[in-house]
């Protein structure tokens, strides 16, 4: 082949021949040369060197014109690459108004530059864009993309996916390459300079990794094999996660969920590069209240609402926060957004499907004509500042003009020491500092708290002097559900309680899980099985025991005892104990479970359902080797089992044990009884 014909044409010839062959995949060449205004020679040539190129891929089809026997479609690559030309296309375009504009009038044109342009020059209800190929494309990408190497996403990076392909994280165009990575890191803007506070990462395995390399396309699949997306790798790197957990979250401090994500859930090697959208995730859960940035647009100019102003919430709604948006909407003359986040949020957070319940039970508190609500499958970070800079850039996105940034908004709770990890307005500040270049305005409001004598909510630094404030905090609302007391009414609405209450019976109901843990010997097991028999003495709730030896021998029989294989061993437990704990029986764990990280996880994962116990059976080292039923220790000490706890491999004791105790020189009975005396305590069983 002829030396020009592989060379691809210039940036613009090949924008349009890449459009179009989009536009209609289908179209014969003739029509195709016809619309790029080209010969039939001209543009052999052309789809010759996109071919060659990995651009487009051809395949037969029956016509009886021999021009249009081969259908043309984009590949993963090529739509990654006319993405990029549109973004070049429209600078170009751009430059050339601004400088026919000058050269007519003597001034600039004062349009923005390319990194502000989908910020600042879009008219919020447009349609903006996103990252799906059109329906045709996408059949034949799947088909495809069957054969390509496959990334299996987990629930966050699901909910990430669904945001960059529906133009939620516009402008991102994929999972963020190293330059844009290190730079939202450093200076909460890509590399280009558009702000944007939050890493969108594509975190894999070293063993994915290995298997990868950048010009590679990829497959991306949800949690049941469905492909929804091809990446085009573009950049394979380690990123500093210390450094991210700083910046990005203000400390390198595991109590932070997302950091704790950051070091014990995310994989160590991030894949960065432009998506392809094929599908979008499936929602089998109310779906009619799901809506894309651009359905959401178009919902607002069908209604011909100018002003809307989004409402961010992961809680249920109560009074004070139907007081609040009230006030919000009346202040900003705009229509109202609830805008709750249904995708991850923090652990111990009410179920998704709970609060939507909630909302939906509420919902006609407001008025229909100005009010609507949508849920936004988002996955959280509880970044405080930058997070909430990043939900005014997803609302912008949206079609919202307004925001409501609240106190603490985002906030995660208290660091390893006890403090707060953000004040109370530190997020108000930060998105005060770029409302401009976000493109949103704030509407700030502090604490609401309700007045007795006015009989109505005030903002906290309004409340009249003298007057007496009523207010429940989160734990005191929890408390109250919890031992079945009264929630007034004042507080919040009859249908809100209702379902919380359906889905939060008294503690005395619920399920809950007592996890031992503690070296080898210490006594778990003993004291777990004397457990057992107590609680199925009084009776009222089935009581499972998942001790680590018959774990061992029924769920992880082909498990070793490698760091790896003991962790995937403890999770099973945790898996199979929050099942227990979610359907309102007892799960009683006797594991060693020697790595906190891995207990937190369990706890995590128990807690979304119920309570978690952890009970720390502090026998010392000595006299467990003391007692060596099984002779373990003794091997150990010799050498002839590798990697065992306390003796060549580290036991990481609990630091926040809800009950400690030492068999040494106590009986089972007593120590059985001083856990009975805890979960008694904790209103888990009756007194």
């Amino acid at each position: 082949m002829p030396a020009a014909a592989t060379t691809l044409p210039e940036e613009d010839l090949l924008f349009r021949l890449l459009r179009q062959l989009d536009l209609a995949p289908e179209a014969s060449q003739r029509a195709t040369a016809q619309a790029l205004d080209i010969s039939l020679g001209r543009l052999n040539a052309l789809l010759r060197a996109v071919t060659d190129a990995g651009l487009v891929r051809l395949s037969d089809r029956d016509s009886a014109d021999r021009r249009s026997r081969v259908a043309y479609a984009l590949t993963a690559r090529g739509a990654a690459e006319k993405a990029r030309l549109t973004d070049r296309f429209l600078a170009r375009k751009l430059a050339e108004y601004d400088a026919l504009h000058a050269e007519l009038t003597g001034t600039g044109s004062g349009l923005p530059s390319l990194k502000t342009r989908t910020l600042m020059m879009q008219n919020h209800l447009a349609p903006i864009p996103e990252l799906y190929v059109s329906a045709d494309s996408a059949q034949k990408l799947k088909r495809e993309a069957a054969d390509l190497v496959s990334w299996d996403l987990t629930p966050r990076q699901t909910c990430d996916l669904e945001l960059l392909m529906n133009g939620g994280f516009n402008p991102l165009k994929g999972f963020l390459g190293k330059d844009d990575y290190e730079s939202v890191v450093e200076t909460m803007r890509l590399a280009d300079g558009a702000l944007w506070p939050m890493p969108i990462t594509l975190d894999v395995s070293e063993d994915f990794a290995g298997k990868v390399e950048p010009g590679q396309d990829i497959a991306l699949r949800d949690a049941e094999g469905v492909i929804l997306a091809i990446l085009s790798i573009s950049d394979k790197y380690i990123p500093n996660k210390a450094r991210e957990a700083l910046m990005v979250y203000g400390a390198d401090d595991v109590a932070h969920p997302a950091v704790n994500y950051l070091h014990h859930v995310a994989g160590p090697v991030y894949l960065g590069g432009a998506i392809t959208g094929i599908q979008q995730p499936v929602h089998y859960d109310f779906r009619a209240r799901r809506d894309t940035p651009n359905e959401l647009r178009a919902y607002f100019r069908k209604l011909g609402w100018r002003k809307i102003v989004a409402f961010q919430t992961r809680n249920p709604l109560h009074r004070a926060h139907q007081e609040l948006t009230f006030r919000a909407a009346k202040e900003a003359q705009a229509n109202l957004l609830i805008h709750p986040v249904v995708g991850m949020t923090k652990p111990g957070d009410v179920d998704h499907f709970t609060r939507v319940r909630c909302y939906e039970a509420v919902l006609d508190k407001y008025p229909s004509a100005t009010t609507t609500m949508s849920l936004l499958n988002l996955a959280m970070r509880m970044a405080g500042p930058r997070e909430a800079v990043w939900h005014g850039l997803i609302r912008k996105n949206h079609g919202c003009t307004h925001f409501i940034v609240g106190r603490d908004h985002a906030g995660p709770g208290k660091n390893s020491q006890g403090v707060d990890f953000y004040g109370p307005y530190d997020a108000q500040v930060l998105f005060k500092t770029h409302e401009a270049e976000i493109g949103l305005e704030m509407v700030d409001f502090k604490h609401m708290v309700y007045v007795q004598e006015k009989a109505q909510y005030y903002p906290a630094n309004e409340v009249p002097e003298g007057d007496t404030i009523l207010d429940i905090s989160g734990t005191e609302l929890r408390r109250r559900l919890r031992e079945g007391l009264d929630i007034p009414e004042w507080f919040s609405f009859p249908e809100v309680v209702k379902e919380l209450r359906r889905t939060s019976p008294p503690r005395s109901q619920q399920g809950f899980t007592v996890f031992f843990t503690g070296l080898s010997g210490s006594g778990k097991s003993t004291i777990a099985n004397a457990m057992m028999v107590k609680l199925m003495e009084q009776g009222g709730r089935p009581v499972t025991l998942l001790d680590g030896d018959v774990v061992r021998k029924h769920l992880s029989s082909e498990l070793g005892f490698s760091k790896e294989h003991r962790d995937i061993n403890i999770r099973r437990i945790g898996y199979v104990a929050s099942e227990i704990t979610k359907n309102g029986g007892i799960a009683i764990c006797a594991p060693i479970a020697p790595y906190t990280a891995t207990r937190r996880a369990v706890r995590e994962m128990i807690e979304a359902f119920g309570a978690f116990i952890e009970v720390h059976v502090a026998t010392s080292l000595e006299e467990c080797e003391r007692r060596d039923r099984k002779g373990l220790y003794k091997l150990a000490r010799e050498g002839k089992i590798k990697e065992f706890t306390g003796i060549s491999d580290p036991y990481e004791a609990p630091t926040a044990a809800e009950l400690v105790v030492d068999t040494e020189g106590m009986d089972v009975d007593y120590c059985a009884q001083q856990v009975l005396l805890k979960l008694e305590s904790m209103g888990l069983i009756a007194a």
